[in-house]
């Protein structure tokens, strides 16, 4: 989330770079009116709109409303366009930091796991497998909560979780058999029984485990 933030600050910058070129031409080869400097502006808009893609999401009202007044009639200046723009981005950037849009908790969500699973990796290169598993089963297991809680069931332990997701179609029941699996590392590494798995056992179960963040969480 702080590197959305981060380049949605990045990019209100710009546009204020971006508008403090404006320029009135008087009409002799185009439609009179205020312009701002083309190539800077539609660098804007592409950066622009990859981010309410990435933070809103293609199907929201704010990357729809950006692209409709990118596409426009055509009548106006550049300068006006970009007034429209700016206030299509101000008012994804406002949402986003108040966590109105629908995909900001899977995108802060998945951030979170993804560094975590970075941390397990790391843990288990240094040879601490057992602290590697249990990271990545805290991931396993807050990931089947955050499913849970998406699709109206209540949670409880991973294994129950696990039996109610497939049960509910959420996921394949080969799938979840993948879950009981990793479930049983993180399990036996939660309560010390280090000899019950291995080294291979805990990249598997991290490689498997962001696999399934991957697939299901969105």
């Amino acid at each position: 989330m702080n590197k959305i933030s981060k380049r949605y600050l990045e990019l209100l910058d710009q546009l204020s770079a971006v508008l403090a070129t404006k320029r009135r031409q008087d009409g002799h080869y185009s439609m009179a009116g205020d312009y701002v400097d083309a190539e800077m502006f539609n660098n804007w808009k592409v950066k622009a709109r990859h981010l309410l893609a990435l933070s809103c999401g293609e199907q929201s009202s704010h990357y729809r409303g950006f692209t409709e007044f990118e596409n426009g009639s055509g009548w106006g200046t550049n300068h006006s366009m970009l007034l429209n723009l700016k206030a299509v981005f101000e008012a994804a950037h406002e949402d986003f930091e108040g966590g109105y849009l629908s995909s900001v908790r899977s995108l802060v969500q998945a951030e979170i796991f993804s560094n975590e699973l970075d941390q397990a990796t790391e843990l288990l290169g240094k040879g601490y497998k057992v602290a590697a598993a249990v990271v990545a089963g805290v991931v396993l297991e807050t990931s089947l909560r955050q499913l849970c809680e998406d699709g109206g069931i209540t949670p409880s332990s991973l294994n129950k979780m696990n039996a109610d997701l497939v049960k509910a179609e959420v996921y394949s029941l080969l799938v979840s058999k993948r879950i009981t699996a990793l479930a049983d590392i993180r399990n036996n590494a939660a309560h010390g029984h280090s000899d019950e798995f291995t080294h291979d056992d805990v990249r598997d179960m991290i490689e498997k485990t962001g696999s399934f963040v991957a697939d299901h969480i969105r």
